[in-house]
């Protein structure tokens, strides 16, 4: 359903050549907004503006998150944004006596610097405007913490404190910054997850799937449009009253 709650906004969405990314961009582009897509492959983003097209007006700009000198040329190029949604990421998976530096720093660069580089290239406008909405992707490993992505899971904890500390700086300046903790999700992420469940402990995938549900009280993963509808709600300009807050988008998993 189209709307035009977001008429002559502009967001920017990081990773937003697939899944997540590539449903909050629609959603955006349905209530009104202008959306840049921002990603590292620009073969595949060209693919999403293709799809995307005919709902409005989508950029791509190719840009890596975790180098500041490439968050800054991309964001430069995109000019003054309204809303940023800060979905580009990452996880890697590995016992912690096998998580090397470049594992840890590899976390940290995509899942939480991209999120530091991206806020802060766009936030002096926002602040001199008086408005903005700022909504960063965490995960519940950062709620409650996983095995065996004890990298993945600092990175996601970080996201949900640095959201906070900027919420509380930027209150009184129009800004909201939110953060959405996401359950199993499905994506090219989950589907990898699974391919590793099956082939390390012999499962099938209905096995695999069964296994990573049972700690769902739905019963079922999360779909990229049903986290694309929560987003949406943070984005608009009604929802000045939620800030700082991390809402998990979980299936009751978290509570």
């Amino acid at each position: 359903m189209s709307s035009t709650m977001l008429n002559g906004q502009h967001a920017v969405v990081t990773g937003g050549g697939s899944g997540i990314g590539a449903a909050v961009a629609e959603a955006l582009l349905q209530a009104g907004a202008r959306v840049t897509l921002m990603g590292r492959n620009a073969q595949r983003l060209d693919m999403q503006r293709e799809k995307l097209r005919v709902l409005g007006e989508v950029a791509c700009i190719s840009v890596d998150v975790s180098q500041e000198a490439s968050v800054e040329a991309a964001f430069k190029q995109a000019g003054d944004v309204d809303i940023l949604v800060n979905n580009a990421g990452q996880a890697q998976a590995a016992p912690f006596t096998h998580t090397d530096m470049a594992v840890w720093q590899r976390m940290l660069d995509v899942n939480l610097t991209g999120v530091f580089l991206g806020t802060r290239a766009v936030l002096p406008r926002m602040l001199e405007r008086n408005y903005g909405r700022i909504v960063n992707v965490a995960s519940t490993v950062g709620q409650i913490g996983y095995a065996y992505v004890a990298a993945y899971c600092a990175a996601k904890h970080g996201v949900m404190d640095l959201t906070r500390s900027l919420a509380l700086e930027v209150a009184t300046k129009g800004v909201t910054v939110n953060a959405v903790c996401l359950g199993y999700t499905e994506t090219e992420l989950l589907h990898a997850s699974l391919e590793k469940i099956t082939s390390k402990m012999s499962r099938t995938e209905k096995q695999a799937r069964e296994a990573l549900l049972r700690s769902n009280p739905q019963r079922r993963f999360v779909s990229p449009q049903q986290v694309a509808n929560s987003m949406l709600w943070l984005c608009q300009p009604g929802s000045d009253a939620i800030t700082g807050q991390s809402i998990s988008i979980s299936g009751g998993q978290v509570m």
